[in-house]
């Protein structure tokens, strides 16, 4: 990997991860034009080897410190000049260095929070895949944002995808001044069209099967309940400055329009192509030239059609709940903690698919909240939801034990 004449150097947060990979595949394809910088990762050992010994970063961080011991024994005779690093601080140092011109957030869940804003506050290019920086802190992130300078790209495929449709500056602050509707385009997921009653047997392997994306477990569970599109309203809204009024949801099963904006003088601008993440991260690092992804050329004849239809939300209520939640003082914050505790539990065998949503609108319910001001106050909201998820699982455990007896 070539470092001299790199136009871009990078540094990929959740590097082992599906964005991370697909990240590093688009880099690779142009080494005149990027360079890796540092890789982070959580403790997947033997991925981070494989990936440091590809892409030579000059830093290679993981969060777990006995990972990041395997890590370093085991570059030491492949990839000696790769430095080893662990732990949060190190990860945002990575960010935040002078060395570095553009970051991957593809940290999935509030662990990638932290992170993220300081890259956001060191005034970076920052191509964003983390949704919970926005959806848990969007006001503190969108403050850091405009005071560091950054200039933020969103990755998830629908806002990369209204983003295309939008003129922005040389910031990428996008102009809404004649946007008259986002439509957020959702694929339904692997039940899409199954009744409440038939969701109550789901397994995590069966929400975990997603029928268009290659997607971690988590995301994919969100994807199964729709949490993910109400996690998606959230951050559009920060991100194009739109109440939830102004953005309007539909099911697309095929995934090939990945989102559309709809204009006051009636036209509709939509941004298409095959479902691969490599098409917005090309466009991220690229911006506001395009590169090859490496992504085949969509075949609209071959598609044969494009389907749209309205959200079930009695069968999936998740959504329903963002739509809720986004309008009340530190809800998505709270809504946002609770999923992940929930989705967790799901995965592994505690609670029903069916389960999630119910412990979300408790938590949601009784989580006393303001918006939080702060990156302090953030977690304190976070933690308190969270706390309140783990008691309505211990509840709901004693209840079944009792049934039991």
């Amino acid at each position: 990997m070539a470092t001299g004449s790199c136009r871009q150097r990078v540094t990929v947060l959740g590097a082992t991860g599906s964005i991370g990979q697909s990240t590093l595949d688009v880099i690779a394809r142009h080494p005149d034009q990027y360079c890796v910088h540092a890789l982070v990762a959580h403790r997947s050992v033997d991925d981070m080897v494989m990936l440091c010994q590809q892409h030579q970063p000059k830093l290679a961080i993981m969060a777990c410190p006995d990972a990041a011991q395997q890590l370093a024994s085991k570059l030491a005779h492949t990839a000696p000049s790769v430095r080893v690093q662990q732990g949060e601080d190190a990860s945002i140092a990575a960010v935040s260095c002078a060395e570095v011109d553009t970051v991957m957030a593809a940290v999935v869940g509030f662990a990638g929070l932290k992170p993220a804003l300081a890259a956001a506050q060191a005034g970076k290019r920052l191509l964003l895949a983390n949704k919970e920086a926005l959806v848990s802190a969007g006001a503190v992130f969108m403050t850091a944002v405009e005071q560091g300078g950054c200039t933020l790209l969103p990755i998830d495929s629908e806002h990369n995808a209204m983003f295309q449709c939008l003129t922005a500056d040389e910031r990428a602050r996008p102009d809404m001044s004649s946007v008259e509707k986002i439509i957020l385009t959702a694929s339904g997921g692997p039940f899409r069209g199954w009744r409440r009653i038939d969701l109550d047997g789901v397994t995590p392997a069966q929400a975990c099967a997603h029928p268009n994306w290659s997607m971690g477990r988590k995301i994919s569970v969100d994807s199964a309940t729709l949490m993910n599109k109400g996690l998606e309203l959230a951050e559009a809204c920060w991100l194009f400055r739109q109440s939830p009024e102004d953005i309007e949801v539909v099911v697309h099963p095929q995934s090939i329009v990945h989102s559309m904006i709809r204009y006051r003088d009636g036209s509709v601008l939509a941004q298409l192509g095959n479902p691969d993440m490599r098409t917005p991260i090309a466009y991220g690092l690229a911006w506001p030239s395009r590169v090859s992804a490496g992504v085949a050329p969509l075949n609209i004849v071959a598609c044969g059609r494009l389907d749209f239809q309205s959200p079930d939300l009695d069968a999936f209520p998740c959504l329903r709940l963002a739509q809720e939640a986004i309008g009340q003082a530190g809800g998505m914050c709270a809504l946002n903690a609770a999923n992940e505790v929930a989705v967790a539990a799901f995965l592994d065998g505690l609670i029903r698919f069916t389960d999630i949503d119910r412990l979300n609108e408790a938590v949601l319910t009784d989580t006393p909240s303001k918006e939080p001001t702060t990156l302090t106050e953030v977690e304190q909201l976070d933690g308190q939801a969270r706390q309140r998820a783990h008691e309505w699982l211990a509840k709901q455990k004693r209840v079944l034990s009792q049934r039991a007896e």
